[in-house]
């Protein structure tokens, strides 16, 4: 399995491709960030934040994108960042047909370190030593982008046997 891991922000998407499958050691295809000039306008932005991506995805032609998931925070503009660029990651990868996955910042970080409380330090200490790396990836965003990709191969099994279970389900009951 073959993911791309986005990190959303405005100024800084992290970006991260990680090949494997649970159970067997990933391998890091690529990782970096995608930066836009803070004093740009926001649709400006916004379409060098999807260009950025489309590299990406033309490059590593992913089998799955995961983002992480926009969760409240107490600063409503670094909110609204982050939602805008989770969207031009979303319509990126289903203009392609290519099938989204959103993780809370928490399921991240309990899947790469057993804590939903690590720091991010930790998080990128993990996904160094998981990826057999030299060095943690910097800035954190791009950390942050494999863990997401990580978090994505090592839950998607479950995740999708549990949808099929459900999808059988609502068939059974169609038909009675």
């Amino acid at each position: 399995m073959r993911v791309l891991g986005v990190d959303p922000g405005l100024t800084r998407c992290g970006v991260g491709v990680v090949e494997g499958v649970a159970g067997r050691p990933l391998t890091m295809l690529g990782v970096g960030v995608v930066r836009t000039p803070v004093d740009a306008e926001l649709g400006h932005r916004l379409v060098a934040i999807e260009q950025g991506l489309e590299a990406w995805l033309d490059e590593y032609r992913p089998e799955y994108v995961a983002v992480e998931r926009v969760f409240s925070q107490h600063n409503v503009r670094t909110v609204m960042g982050t939602a805008q660029a989770s969207a031009v990651a979303t319509l990126c990868a289903a203009r392609r047909g290519i099938p989204v996955a959103l993780h809370t910042p928490s399921e991240v970080k309990a899947a790469v370190t057993g804590s939903g409380r690590a720091e991010k330090a930790q998080v990128g200490g993990m996904v160094t030593r998981l990826l057999r790396l030299s060095a943690p990836p910097r800035p954190a965003d791009a950390a942050d982008a494999l863990a997401l990709a990580i978090c994505h191969i090592w839950r998607a099994p479950a995740q999708n046997r549990l949808q099929q279970a459900a999808a059988l389900h609502a068939s059974k009951g169609r038909t009675t």
